[in-house]
């Protein structure tokens, strides 16, 4: 999950004709107790090659890679640098690589964020508690890595990172290898993301939309509470925009404001059935799905533990995907 892409190129597979349209979900029920069930898990993003910042693309493929400033088997060391707003609470905080090296993330991967210093969270057996984070910056970004994090007043990591200051320090221990994409794996990709679970999704559609090569068709179910917590929501457009054969994504929020014209409603057997490709298509397509713990067990059930997907369930099983065509982030 570092020091270099661990996703290999394969050869296109031969596209699948039929196309799979996407439609609203609508519903009364609530998400809200999927995204309460799930407020610790807050790592969030995903290799923005141009952040909002302006930052640019880091290196040209002719450029010798920069080395990793990260351990897979230890925790390192990095200081805040600064801090820059994203929404009512959210924020995008940037820390120091060191001079020459780059965070090297893989796709799909992500680290380990330990607290540090003598304010840290502690655990029930008071060891310093640790979350894993997916940097929004580009693997390859020389000297700093960025994470967008949301703040969850009930949580016990992002009200620490929030009240940082500049120069204290986070301790990081990664890659953390989740799954090893590789570019026309499959014809169609289904995406299932629930609020923060949309970190491995734009991670993945960032790398393989943007390779010359690929065919692979996705579509993005994205469920939020309100539409102000929809996080990467301009990310996403401007790659439906430049992808428009390639990329879909449906909107859905549980508390709509007046003027909000997407899907409603928590997602449903009816708008996965209507936007994924069908589970009969065999190995042609996989299902990525992340969230928070009422969101899985309702779409797939939990995951058995970090290396163990544990049985598929839910909404998925009921449609007809077996274990292999889904993967639980």
């Amino acid at each position: 999950m570092m020091f270099a892409r661990a996703a290999t190129r394969a050869r296109p597979i031969t596209a699948n004709a039929r196309r799979w349209a996407s439609t609203e979900a609508k519903a009364s029920s609530s998400n809200w107790g999927l995204y309460a069930a799930g407020a610790g898990v807050v790592g969030l993003g995903a290799y923005l090659y141009m952040d909002r910042s302006g930052t640019p693309p880091t290196k040209m493929a002719s450029q010798k890679p920069l080395p990793s400033a990260l351990d897979p088997n230890s925790f390192v060391e990095f200081p805040l640098k600064r801090v820059e707003p994203y929404n009512h609470n959210t924020a995008k905080y940037i820390y120091e690589l060191p001079e020459g090296t780059a965070a090297q993330l893989p796709v799909a991967s992500c680290v380990y964020i330990k607290s540090t210093g003598d304010n840290a969270p502690k655990d029930a057996k008071g060891n310093p508690v640790a979350r894993p984070y997916t940097p929004i910056s580009a693997p390859d970004l020389p000297g700093e890595f960025v994470f967008l994090i949301k703040k969850y007043d009930t949580g016990v990591m992002t009200p620490w990172i929030a009240n940082m200051k500049l120069g204290e320090k986070i301790a990081v221990k990664g890659p953390l290898p989740k799954w090893p994409y590789k570019i026309n794996e499959f014809d169609d990709v289904g995406m299932i993301a629930g609020g923060s679970g949309i970190t491995p999704m734009y991670q993945i559609v960032k790398y393989a939309l943007e390779d010359p090569s690929n065919k692979t068709r996705f579509k993005l179910i994205f469920a939020n509470v309100t539409e102000k917590d929809i996080l990467l929501k301009e990310e996403f457009d401007d790659l439906v925009k430049k992808y428009p054969k390639t990329f879909e994504v449906t909107y859905t929020v549980d508390q709509p404001s007046s003027g909000w014209k997407g899907a409603t409603g928590y997602i449903n057997s009816d708008l996965i059935k209507r936007t994924f490709a069908p589970s009969n298509v065999g190995d042609k397509v996989k299902i990525f799905v992340c969230g928070p713990p009422g969101q899985m067990n309702a779409i797939c059930g939990p995951k058995a533990s970090i290396k163990d997907q544990g049985e598929l369930k839910g909404v998925l099983k009921e449609l007809g995907y077996n274990e292999n065509q889904v993967f639980k982030f």
